[in-house]
């Protein structure tokens, strides 16, 4: 029977694909219900209503970004600013998938509470995390948070550019980048 009504993984799996690939508005019960080849009542299944989807998207989506920010950026003997640099190497990778759902997710935020309260939990996190790194390189608090809002400005803001802009200087600008962003260290 698991593969006539399928898990509640499947479902919400089958959800972030449409999120990536059409935003909020592709993530309907019939849609999906197609794409995982299962008549609407599976989906009931495991999920009240859209809503409860929707809900179990935006928490499945906050967790793992908050998880994933706490593992990159801790504290473990680890390089501060390699550790940086890295970071900023992961969010300039080719990652289409995972860029297309924290676009949709920030889009989706732009028209409800809900989505926009989850984007400024993983966002306080992502900048407190990363400013905690640049502490550790040696700048004062307030400068390794404004360093973090810059970074992370950085980081999602070259995925808005057209990817042919600068295209045959991508690494060039991407090394400049990281040296303006992380500084070696701290000077008095």
């Amino acid at each position: 029977m698991e593969a006539k009504t399928k898990n509640r993984d499947s479902w919400l799996t089958a959800a972030f694909s449409a999120l990536a690939e059409g935003g909020v508005e592709q993530v309907r019960v019939e849609l999906l219900a197609k794409k995982l080849k299962v008549t609407k009542g599976s989906f009931y299944w495991h999920f009240r209503d859209r809503t409860d989807l929707m809900n179990a998207l935006l928490d499945g989506w906050k967790h793992g970004r908050i998880a994933a920010i706490k593992e990159q950026t801790r504290l473990d003997g680890r390089e501060p600013a390699k550790q940086l640099h890295d970071l900023l190497a992961l969010y300039s990778g080719n990652n289409p998938r995972g860029m297309a759902i924290e676009l949709a997710v920030r889009d989706w935020a732009r028209r409800a509470p809900e989505a926009e309260g989850v984007i400024a939990e993983v966002d306080g996190e992502r900048l407190r995390c990363v400013a905690d790194l640049f502490v550790a390189l040696g700048l004062p608090p307030d400068q390794a948070f404004a360093r973090a809002y810059l970074f992370y400005a950085f980081a999602f803001g070259q995925g808005l550019l057209a990817r042919s802009a600068g295209a045959d200087q991508t690494e060039a600008i991407k090394a400049i980048c990281g040296a303006v962003l992380v500084p070696d260290k701290q000077t008095p």
